[in-house]
């Protein structure tokens, strides 16, 4: 598609793809930087960005080139793939996006795919607290058993509740940015397993709710990490150089 291109010979058949939303805190990219550091996958291919607000940047560890907007990173000793979306979607281009970005993933021969959200915490009920991580899968979509998202199954988290949900639609995801969008745009003709997981975030130092929301990600596509690797772009570019002290006396 026109919307792609890739930079290496890349496939994305028969993998899981983790999709990124922007949401609060930014906990969704944080965890796809988690993933991507942790599993070395490399970047395969660019997105066009004419969707976003425009953004241009150094590359990871000095690598040649610039960041872009969007972004697909990969491995092919991997089963998955993950894109990194690095600026909001422009307010005339939401719902462009969505459908570009739905039939991008329905024409990759992808075997699941996972999205990845934050929730704004100060909207949770009492029943909502009582788990950092929650999911929603719309009633339309196909069963995920005996599909690379079975594991979901057996995990302890419930599924994302609202007091006036009525199972008959993507109910209301305070902060959620376009994951309610996205998730309703799905036909119902829509055969590729799916989920979207959620983390209760606030806006702060949110590395540790990126872990968890990674951590659950992993236990899904059945990947055993001992360990997360934080990029090293975190130790100065998550909040900023150090301030100079001499400025305080």
């Amino acid at each position: 598609m026109d919307i792609y291109r890739p930079v290496t010979d890349y496939k994305l058949t028969g993998k899981v793809l983790i999709v990124p939303i922007v949401s609060v805190a930014n906990v969704a990219q944080l965890t796809v930087d988690l993933i991507t550091t942790t599993f070395g996958l490399q970047r395969v291919g660019v997105f066009d960005p004419k969707y976003h607000v425009p953004v241009a940047g150094a590359r990871e560890d000095g690598t040649p080139g610039i960041t872009m907007p969007l972004e697909l990173f990969g491995s092919n000793s991997s089963n998955i793939a993950v894109i990194q979306q690095r600026s909001p979607v422009l307010a005339l281009f939401k719902q462009d996006f969505t459908d570009t970005l739905l039939e991008f993933i329905r024409t990759s021969c992808v075997s699941a795919v996972i999205f990845l959200a934050g929730v704004d915490t100060s909207n949770r009920t009492d029943t909502q607290m009582l788990t950092p991580t929650t999911y929603i899968r719309p009633a339309s979509l196909p069963d995920v058993t005996s599909t690379p998202l079975s594991p979901l199954a057996d995990l302890p988290i419930p599924p994302y509740l609202t007091p006036s949900d009525d199972s008959r639609g993507v109910p209301f995801i305070p902060g959620g940015g376009l994951t309610r969008r996205i998730l309703s745009s799905l036909p119902n003709s829509w055969q590729i397993p799916t989920v979207c997981f959620l983390q209760y975030v606030m806006e702060g130092d949110n590395r540790y709710d990126a872990q968890i929301l990674a951590s659950v990600t992993a236990k899904v596509v059945n990947c055993n990490v001992v360990g997360w690797k934080q990029p090293t772009t975190w130790g100065h570019g998550l909040f900023g150089t150090p301030h100079d002290s001499t400025l305080y006396g």
